[in-house]
């Protein structure tokens, strides 16, 4: 008795047997190679069985037409010598032969058509076998010219259909094998593409980003071989920017911590004097709040893309919140020599936003503005005027500065995680690489669009475009 185990397993066993796409094609061609036998029997046997009649009909007819030439051109004297002896010969070959002369009866039972034509000097053929004493038989009669008549008669032999089959079974057999064999070549063609991506797709798996798939066709083959290539160098690219940006945050988180393990160990060590005390308080508490920003930013880049992220839209007066924005700023642009400036648009510009949110893209672009731009230089915030006639369906805020700016392969990938960090790392003061991709991603949940440009006074502008009243 088999186990209710082993009984599934050997299921299962079955069911990945027959479910591949080898054994299905097999199969299927299998399936299409039987039934063309099928029908090609089906077709072939009946034609062969006509063909077989059709050329018994035609030599009984060339035997017919050769008796009755030979009895008609006989001398008189010869002509029943002659007769006998073409009988004999004829029903060697199973056809018996009858001489109807005038005033004689058949002696078989011809069918009276047959008898009423050859009376009348009318030759018969027969088209389709006729029944002569119970039996289908082929019927060919001929006058001789005298009033006599020469009648072929040849029974049709049964098991023409068996004939016909014994002589076709070595063909349709051979026809079976080959739609065979096609089939399993077939599908040893077809699977091996899929065998071939699956390979890739479990070392894929495994974290091999060196996996290709040879391009072979079919076209469907080689599409899924490209796709699954492009999805190779996409994980790759995107996994090495991922190591890239880990690395960069690690750089940026350990920096405040090693400040602040710093100066924890010289408090606790009783370094840091009474008078030193306050100063270094305000050290480690500067570098908690960069230490608290990193995180955030952390955070609410990780959430941008949650349904769950939160967007509290309210009517705003734009110049009113720049306004608190460069008030904000301005101590701190004042402490680095720089000098921050508002341009406020002509009359009230009312936008129906997110205030705090965009409040926290324009601090981005300050706070990035203020890394780059040198002691002297100028940083300007403001908002474009709008056209004279209409009033558009969207408003403008710009940050210009007159830093070093950025080149046009700078402003391709300006937006992605860590990019500009990696390319200038050492060469410029550059922060963690996600500022300006969480500002790129907070102004697209607001419904807007950020760019990034040449400024006319050589550094960089940012422009952040947003709905009047985006919709939901």
């Amino acid at each position: 008795m088999v186990e209710p185990d082993q009984t599934t397993g050997q299921r299962s066993g079955w069911r990945r047997l027959t479910g591949t796409l080898t054994a299905r094609t097999v199969g299927v061609a299998c399936t299409v190679a039987l039934l063309s036998v099928l029908v090609t029997a089906a077709v072939a046997i009946p034609l062969g069985v006509r063909g077989t009649e059709r050329g018994a009909r035609a030599s009984l007819a060339a035997k017919a037409d050769l008796v009755a030439a030979a009895v008609t051109d006989a001398p008189a004297g010869t002509r029943a010598a002659l007769a006998g002896r073409l009988t004999g010969e004829l029903t060697d070959q199973g056809i018996d032969v009858l001489l109807i002369r005038p005033g004689e009866t058949a002696p078989r039972q011809l069918p009276g058509q047959v008898v009423r034509r050859l009376a009348a000097g009318e030759p018969v053929t027969g088209r389709r076998p006729a029944r002569v004493d119970g039996r289908p038989t082929l019927i060919e009669g001929r006058p001789t010219g005298d009033g006599t008549a020469v009648v072929l008669l040849q029974p049709v032999r049964p098991g023409v259909s068996r004939l016909v089959w014994s002589n076709l079974w070595l063909a349709l057999a051979a026809g079976l094998t080959a739609g065979l064999i096609a089939g399993v070549l077939l599908a040893a063609r077809l699977s091996r593409p899929i065998r071939a991506a699956a390979h890739a797709a479990q070392r894929l798996r495994a974290g091999d980003r060196t996996v290709r798939v040879p391009l072979d066709p079919p076209v469907e083959a080689e599409q899924l071989a490209r796709a699954l290539n492009d999805l190779t160098t996409a994980l790759a690219v995107s996994e090495a920017r991922q190591r890239d940006f880990l690395l960069s945050i690690s750089h940026e988180l350990r920096t405040p911590l090693t400040t602040l393990r710093g100066y924890a160990e010289a408090i606790a060590d009783g370094v840091v004097d009474p008078d030193g005390a306050a100063r270094t308080g305000r050290i480690m508490l500067g570098e908690a709040q960069r230490l608290d920003r990193l995180v955030g930013d952390l955070l609410a880049l990780a959430r941008l893309e949650a349904s769950d992220f939160a967007l509290e839209l309210v009517d705003v007066d734009l110049g009113a919140l720049l306004t608190d924005a460069v008030d904000a700023w301005r101590p701190r642009f004042a402490g680095s020599g720089v000098t921050v400036g508002l341009t406020p648009p002509a009359t009230p510009v009312t936008v129906h936003t997110d205030p705090g949110r965009l409040r926290q893209v324009v601090d981005i672009l300050l706070d990035n503005a203020l890394r780059v731009v040198p002691a002297g230089g100028t940083v300007r915030l403001g908002v474009p005027p709008e056209p004279a006639t209409g009033q558009p369906d969207s408003v403008a805020v710009q940050v210009y500065d007159d830093g070093p700016g950025f080149t046009d392969d700078d402003l391709a990938v300006i937006f992605e995680r860590g990019a500009l960090h990696r390319r200038y790392r050492g060469e410029r003061s550059v922060g963690t690489g996600i500022g300006l991709a969480l500002a790129a991603g907070l102004t697209h949940r607001l419904g807007g669009r950020i760019a990034a440009g040449h400024s006319p006074g050589g550094g960089a502008v940012f422009t952040v475009r947003l709905p009047r009243r985006p919709a939901r």
